[in-house]
């Protein structure tokens, strides 16, 4: 009743000025009061897991030149092994 009241008394237009105006003011608010501080709470939360994926990243690195230096010794050792039981070998024919 009120609205149709208010309808009749300011008209259409004026009554849905002021209907839009308390909707962009609602929203204004909603964004500035919730909406705001949920991103800035994800932004700091993205920036850490940033960083954990990064000293992630220079851990996995680190791990594969560690494995990586204990096969080439264990290649190398292999190799020494077969260079030794060779010149065991040759030694032993003459």
């Amino acid at each position: 009743m009120e609205i149709a009241q208010l309808i009749s008394e300011f008209g259409f237009p004026v009554v849905m000025a002021v209907g839009m105006g308390y909707f962009v003011y609602f929203v204004y608010q909603t964004i500035m009061l919730k909406v705001n501080p949920a991103i800035t709470d994800m932004k700091t939360t993205i920036i850490r897991l940033i960083d954990q994926m990064r000293l992630l990243d220079q851990d996995m690195i680190r791990l594969q030149e560690k494995v990586n230096t204990a096969l080439a010794m264990q290649e190398n050792e292999k190799q020494n092994e077969r260079n030794n039981s060779r010149t065991t070998t040759n030694s032993d024919k003459r």
